[in-house]
């Protein structure tokens, strides 16, 4: 099944029978999140966390190449999958554990940056803890990311995007609400250009979710945005990370001319 079927039936499972596991509720809310540590290969002046795309573990992770893209063109970064699973989400709690179990102790470590990312289900992650926790790290990483099917897209397109987009009344979180409610956040975007600087999205010419990144792209600066080609695969994931963030020494360099240049 695609990963909009599935996470919808993760939150349908969450609405009508609560924590539906193997394990108590409270004890996978209170579960550690499995993670791995990569050093980085010089002083580690700032951590990038990693969340998987539906069906990644960390060994997928490791194999997928990412950690040497990012530490290839950021030597001092520790790089720290977090394997969040369709399991978390389906529980609600995902945000919260992620920003408990990862996020605050990687502040707590001194790093003088945390930034956090994932690819399809990892960026729909990574975008539901910057809801939570707006500016709680210091950039995103956003690879293909999951922002939900059905007729959202459609309606923003037909409004004229998503600065002129009506979501309707808030509504809480649910099986049916959970895209209306991440894409209205993402519309607060629109009336902060700023909050879009340090947002980096790439994406497969042919992935099947590009209809609805579409409708984000245009929200963020054109240089954050990078389109190679290929499809749903970490083979279009990586080298576009590695891209995306050597694009970060020129856009440090709007403001700070003295940044350094990228490493090879």
């Amino acid at each position: 099944m695609r990963v909009r079927i599935l996470v919808a039936v993760c939150f349908a499972a969450l609405a009508v029978s609560g924590c539906a596991s193997l394990r108590t509720a409270e004890d996978a809310a209170t579960a550690p999140i499995p993670t791995l540590r990569l050093p980085a290969p010089q002083p580690a002046t700032r951590a990038v966390v990693i969340l998987p795309g539906r069906g990644d573990d960390l060994k997928d992770l490791r194999r997928s190449g990412i950690a040497d893209a990012v530490q290839g063109v950021w030597p001092d970064a520790d790089v720290i999958f977090a394997e969040l699973r369709l399991g978390d989400y389906r529980r609600g709690d995902a945000p919260q554990r992620l920003h408990t179990q990862v996020i605050a102790p990687a502040r707590a470590h001194g790093y003088r940056e945390v930034w956090l990312g994932g690819a399809s289900m990892g960026g729909m992650g990574t975008l539901m803890h910057e809801r939570l926790y707006p500016g709680a790290v210091d950039g995103l990483i956003l690879l293909a990311p999951y922002l939900g099917g059905g007729s959202i897209p459609k309606e923003i397109r037909q409004a004229g995007g998503l600065a002129q987009w009506a979501p309707g009344p808030v509504r809480p979180v649910s099986a049916s609400t959970w895209q209306r409610e991440l894409w209205r956040h993402l519309q607060t975007w629109t009336a902060d250009p700023m909050r879009t600087r340090q947002v980096w999205l790439a994406y497969g010419d042919r992935d099947r979710l590009r209809d609805a990144i579409g409708v984000l792209a245009p929200v963020l600066p054109a240089d954050r945005v990078l389109v190679r080609p290929g499809g749903h695969a970490w083979t279009v994931w990586t080298p576009a990370a590695a891209e995306l963030l050597r694009r970060t020494y020129a856009a440090a360099r709007e403001t700070n001319p003295a940044t350094p240049q990228s490493s090879p």
